[in-house]
């Protein structure tokens, strides 16, 4: 869903008709039809864009790019996915908690958090990943410690 999607400009223009005509009494149930709409809109395009994700990191696995831990649930992500994601989420709350602490507490709230921020990346880059034991070797079903 791109900034300008026409349908749903169409959508809010007419809401926006629909109240001029109808007054401010029906405002709340046109703004509620509206925000459905919306809401059913921005479903549809995360469900597009998250099986395009895991179309795409299945063909990577297929491909031979990544091995992956025989199983099923957490555990049969690919190697490395974890990190991976703990990585692009720490950079993406980075700015918001950068923001809260360098606003609250200046300098020194921002080191910290920043210190944060890299202790637990640099712990989880040390530590195997769900299924995967020592030296990337895959565990068994049932062989969590």
């Amino acid at each position: 869903m791109n900034a300008r999607d026409p349908e749903l400009a169409r959508e809010l223009d007419a809401t926006l008709q629909t109240r001029r005509e109808l007054g401010p009494e029906y405002e709340e149930e046109l703004i509620a039809s509206f925000l459905e709409k919306f809401d059913k809109r921005l479903e549809t395009v995360v469900d597009k864009r998250t099986r395009r994700a895991m179309a795409e990191q299945q063909m990577v696995v297929a491909r031979g790019g990544e091995r992956t831990h025989t199983g099923t649930g957490p555990s049969s992500h690919p190697e490395g996915m974890g990190p991976r994601l703990l990585a692009v989420a720490s950079l993406v709350l980075a700015v918001p908690l950068s923001a809260i602490a360098a606003v609250n507490t200046g300098l020194p709230g921002l080191l910290v958090c920043w210190g944060g921020i890299v202790a637990v990346n640099a712990v989880q880059a040390q530590r195997p990943w769900f299924g995967l034991g020592r030296a990337g070797e895959s565990r068994k079903d049932g062989d969590w410690d």
